[in-house]
């Protein structure tokens, strides 16, 4: 019982927890990074492709208004 709640605790970590802090990662990051840090990016997406796929549903990542200056 105890094995299988750990793998439950693991399948929702990869599937959600992580995914999830990935995204937030990327929302606030995308624009700013540098070209280390986006390969670190690129590789965070590969790894955590199905959670990602999973959530993809409910995120929205469009950019920013920009803030005109008269």
């Amino acid at each position: 019982m105890v094995v299988a709640l750990v793998y439950l605790i693991l399948a929702g970590a990869y599937l959600v927890v992580v995914p999830a802090a990935v995204l937030f990662y990327l929302n606030v990051r995308w624009y700013v990074a540098s070209s280390v840090e986006r390969g670190f990016m690129y590789f965070l997406v590969f790894f955590f492709f199905p959670g990602l796929l999973l959530l993809s549903p409910f995120v929205n990542l469009r950019p920013r208004r920009r803030q005109i200056e008269v």
